[in-house]
């Protein structure tokens, strides 16, 4: 049982029965679980630290902070407000704390390493998405989880926003009967988008192009939406908006003689967290943060198109633009009875509706609108109820755990839409990896 929910329910049980001091002494003493984390970015240290010590720090503790950067590492302890022991060598890491669960939160290109370290170390593990970025890494870990019987989780939150989840259940709910195609368009705004482009995945060998990063997000809800696995992928892409596009650039933006005029100057210096974790730390890794979006290096794409053929004949057209002036998506279920349609516009806070809205339309029928909250933080209420899944997991009707194959799956369409974009021709799922695609997902 959940410590605290233990506490809370017995404790006017114990008055009534006399529940014994050594039973209630001896529950309240069950052991924490031993959490380490390699990667103590931005995301690792907030998402996956601070969040998770505040809602189940009496049932988890942190042994082990592992970062590259012997700064970056220090200063996350801090942040954290913990004691245990900092590392920047995994391998020292695990042999000395001995986790039972591993957070992966490092660069995308290097997730295989510390999943198949930590699997092999005997920890399960916890892992962000992408789960890895090419498919000789995505089959390194396929195999190490068979080999030591661990577990790797993979965390994809937008699964858990209640809009998302609505339209899960609309579709399995038949009310559009089957699906036959959807359509999915995806925008990254100027803001967002850009960012993406001043960090490490601007490189291709970092992130594996947003295609990985970015869109394995989006690839995921469609193989949980549809309940299928993705058989064959073809995709364009190209960069036109960033990198060598710009008329002017600099390595950074906080000496770019270039301040006045570019549209994209990010001044990390109103950032206290942002400069404490990486400016602070410069001198350990040579990263910056607010690197210029128009540097001659980016090799990643800002305007891509990609088919999927799923297992189960439906068919989808999907696209993301990373330049575009609002941000948001819109997605469309064609059925053999309807259709369901679903977009999300991210305005301002000052302008932004509480409700997302999803709109069902039976064929010969009337159409239904469905409004859904969108008050919570965290993608939308995602987070916390990831979180609350990995951590006091409980039922789970909708299916929104993901493993390594959901993990897999997702990452091998990016892998695979980069391929085609590279070599022009169509892509298979099934030469990527031992994973057979199937009809119903989730089959091995």
């Amino acid at each position: 049982m959940h410590r605290r929910k233990f506490i809370h329910h017995t404790g006017a049980a114990v008055a009534a029965t006399l529940l014994s001091d050594s039973l209630l002494a001896n529950t309240l003493a069950l052991p924490k679980k031993k959490i380490a984390m390699v990667g103590t970015g931005h995301r690792g240290t907030s998402m996956w630290g601070i969040d998770v010590i505040k809602d189940y720090g009496d049932e988890i503790e942190f042994v082990g902070l592992c970062d590259k950067n012997p700064g970056r590492v220090k200063t996350a302890q801090k942040m954290m407000n913990l004691s245990c022991a900092t590392y920047t060598n995994l391998d020292q890491m695990l042999k000395e704390t001995k986790p039972e669960v591993l957070i992966v939160t490092t660069m995308d290109s290097t997730h295989h390493e510390q999943i198949v370290k930590g699997l092999e170390a005997g920890a399960d593990i916890i892992t962000e998405k992408p789960m890895t970025t090419d498919e000789e890494k995505c089959q390194l870990i396929i195999d190490a989880e068979k080999r030591t019987g661990k577990k790797v989780y993979v965390t994809f939150n937008y699964r858990y926003s209640p809009h998302r989840q609505k339209i899960y259940e609309l579709i399995h709910s038949d009310e559009i009967g089957k699906i036959t195609s959807v359509d999915f368009h995806w925008y990254l705004d100027t803001s967002h988008g850009a960012d993406y482009f001043r960090r490490w995945h601007r490189k291709r060998e970092f992130g594996g192009s947003l295609l990985v990063h970015k869109s394995t997000h989006h690839f995921d809800l469609l193989n949980w939406w549809l309940d299928s696995d993705p058989e064959e992928v073809f995709a364009y892409g190209s960069l036109d908006f960033y990198g060598k596009n710009g008329a002017f650039r600099s390595t950074n933006c906080r000496p770019c003689p270039h301040k006045g005029e570019c549209k994209f100057y990010f001044d990390m210096t109103k950032d206290a967290r942002l400069m404490k974790l990486y400016a602070d730390n410069e001198q350990y890794d040579g990263y910056h943060r607010d690197g210029c979006v128009f540097r001659e290096d980016i090799d990643i794409f800002d305007k891509m198109a990609v088919q999927i053929k799923y297992a189960n004949k439906v068919q989808v057209s999907y696209s993301l633009t990373a330049y575009s002036p609002y941000e948001g998506y819109r997605i469309s279920f064609n059925g053999t009875k309807g259709k369901i349609d679903a977009w999300i516009h991210e305005k301002q806070p000052w302008e932004k509706e509480k409700f997302d809205e999803v709109q069902l339309t039976k064929n010969f029928g009337k159409t239904a609108y469905f409004r859904i909250d969108n008050t919570e933080p965290g993608h939308g209420g995602g987070d916390f109820r990831l979180r609350k899944q990995l951590f006091n997991p409980g039922a789970d009707p909708y299916k929104q755990g993901a493993g390594s194959r959901d993990g897999a799956m997702s990452c091998l369409i990016g892998i695979a839409a980069r391929k085609s974009i590279d070599s022009g021709n169509p892509i298979k799922i099934k030469d990527l990896t031992t994973i057979i695609p199937h009809p119903k997902r989730g089959n091995v």
